[in-house]
């Protein structure tokens, strides 16, 4: 618990850096693996915000490390590398809870760009309901009318907690067509890429204003599950997978199908498919014959 506390406070002073990453919108593999050497007093928690990741992204990326105590020059790799969901679509926010991961493929004329962001989402008993909804109310500076449910558990909480930095809603929220279902920011930042919601999806605070910016009212989101990814790049193929306890799947049944789905089946070693099956490290893994 102490170290939790101390994690807190040092998580919380972090200094904002350039968070939200944005890429081209016809690659279907985006960013790069990197790796990061721990220095002294650095923890997987801190290391997942500054790389704009959540934390069930740097903790499934390695899982020998302590997430809270990781020794001083080990070397954690920083998994900021994606395969597209296969619901990603133009003008579409697409929020993949298996992964807890958000992508939005912005459509230009000349180009088009893709934004994606880490996120948390609902705990056990209010999990986050998949399913396709559209975005009808944009607040900046919002105040939360607390829900009836959630007096119940916490009675000391007012009806309406006004817009600040006790506020849980942050500093931008997007309602969405099922009305108890907001995208928004948080005062919680240790909440991104966890199950700790009643619901809704919560965002880093310096990524959910790029977000705002980036959306309109009318926008269509669909919120989908997708533990496996595959893709290709060149002429290498790859796979992603995500533990989603949520779901009772076949892993292995679920990968053959999308490749198979994508023509790619041939070109794959069944060696390395099983490993990244059986790994579920949430990174792109190359897994040609």
């Amino acid at each position: 618990m102490r170290y939790v506390c101390i994690l807190i406070a040092i998580f919380s002073s972090l200094p904002l850096p350039a968070h939200g990453g944005t890429y081209p919108g016809d690659m279907e593999i985006v960013g790069i693996v990197k790796k990061h050497k721990v220095r002294q007093g650095e923890s997987l928690i801190e290391l997942a915000r500054s790389y704009d990741l959540g934390y069930n992204e740097i903790a499934a990326a390695n899982p020998n490390l302590d997430p809270f105590v990781p020794p001083t020059g080990a070397t954690v790799v920083i998994p900021t590398a994606w395969i597209l969901p296969a619901a990603v679509a133009p003008e579409t926010v697409v929020i993949n809870l298996s992964e807890m991961r958000l992508y939005y493929l912005s459509d230009h004329e000349q180009s088009s760009l893709l934004a994606t962001f880490p996120i948390g989402i609902g705990k056990e008993g209010s999990a986050t309901p998949a399913g396709d909804y559209r975005i009808v109310e944009k607040a900046a500076n919002p105040s939360w009318t607390v829900p009836s449910s959630i007096r119940k558990e916490k009675p000391w909480l007012p009806r309406v907690v006004p817009a600040g930095p006790e506020n849980p809603l942050g500093s931008h929220a997007l309602r969405l067509s099922e009305g108890s279902i907001l995208i928004h920011g948080t005062n919680r930042p240790l909440g991104v890429g966890r199950r700790a919601s009643h619901g809704c999806l919560r965002l880093y605070p310096e990524d959910i204003p790029r977000l705002f910016a980036l959306v309109s009212i009318g926008t269509e989101v669909a919120v989908v599950r997708e533990p496996v990814k595959v893709g290709s790049k060149g002429r290498r193929v790859y796979i992603e997978v995500h533990r989603d306890d949520e779901l009772k799947m076949d892993y292995g049944r679920e990968a053959n199908r999308l490749l198979a789905d994508r023509e790619l089946l041939e070109r794959v070693d069944g060696g390395k498919l099983d490993a990244a099956i059986l790994e579920k490290r949430g990174i792109p893994v190359d897994i040609t014959k």
